[in-house]
């Protein structure tokens, strides 16, 4: 650490960069700026998270604030930043943080609650981002997701976040003419999906490596897999509630394709709880068969 800037004084606090596991293992966040500190809850103005996201350069963003900020807009985080919560309790509410066209943000220890408006999520990462890490961080309560990713955004990775009270909680790829979204490569891990709906997540094309996490109370599915979708759920707990069924395959036709299909989910380790229906699809949706 001794040899990046501003190191000396702060190597503690930044030793998370480059800790994240799986597809985003790379991003750094802000690690080679200076420390800006976040000192009222105002949505803009002086030493507000809107003014600390907007400053050119990287930047490790850290609070000295504790309570909610309203957001009247989305609030859109620049290439090579960190907003890190630990030591205070940060909530957004209103709208939420916009990645475009970004690289290496890392947002920790946040908390999302109570989005209004149409297309708002809680995290919208959109288009063409990459290495982004989101960790320890709460969600509920938006509009629209709580997570999306989607055109061309890749090497991104979801971990210890909480998600509850909500509907379409996770959207990894846009729609089936999207067909750029085949880069996608997310990792989510060790996040607790309470009671969500759907989406938990649901992926077009691309990858995603779901593992340690635990998914109880759904009222449709707990994961999908839609258009060329590859999802590997490894060592998972879902527990169901009123409905049994864990996984579901969506059939779309991509837009450069003659033939629609579903995606591809492989379960391995995963424990069904409460009647948890453990079925999969083999071969592009045409069979149905029980994990190994």
């Amino acid at each position: 650490m001794a040899s990046f800037p501003y190191a000396d004084v702060d190597s503690t606090q930044r030793a998370i960069a480059g800790q994240a596991e799986g597809f985003g293992r790379f991003a750094v966040g802000g690690l080679h700026g200076p420390l800006v500190t976040v000192t009222t809850l105002s949505d803009d103005g002086p030493g507000s998270l809107r003014d600390a996201c907007r400053k050119p350069g990287p930047g490790w963003i850290v609070f000295k604030v504790s309570g909610t900020i309203r957001l009247s807009t989305y609030l859109s985080v620049d290439s090579h930043k960190t907003i890190d919560g630990r030591g205070e309790r940060v909530k957004l509410t209103g709208k939420g943080l916009r990645l475009k066209e970004c690289e290496n943000v890392i947002v920790c220890n946040m908390e999302f609650e109570g989005g209004r408006g149409h297309d708002v999520d809680g995290i919208q990462v959109k288009p063409n981002s990459k290495h982004i890490w989101i960790d320890r961080c709460s969600f509920k309560d938006y509009d629209d997701g709580l997570i999306d990713i989607t055109r061309g955004s890749t090497d991104i990775t979801v971990s210890r976040c909480y998600f509850t009270q909500h509907d379409k909680t996770m959207l990894i790829g846009a729609d089936p003419t999207h067909v750029g979204d085949r880069c996608i490569r997310v990792t989510i891990h060790h996040c607790f999906f309470d009671g969500t709906r759907q989406r938990q997540p649901r992926l077009r094309f691309g990858k995603v490596h779901l593992y340690n996490n635990y998914t109880r109370n759904w009222d449709i599915y707990a994961v999908c897999a839609s258009v060329e979708a590859q999802i590997y759920s490894q060592c998972n707990i879902y527990e169901a509630g009123k409905k049994k069924k864990t996984f579901e395959f969506y059939t779309e036709k991509a837009g450069d394709s003659e033939e629609a299909s579903s995606g591809v989910i492989i379960s391995e380790g995963d424990l069904f709880l409460n009647g948890a229906e453990s079925c999969l699809l083999a071969q592009w949706g045409r069979k149905c068969v029980p994990p190994k």
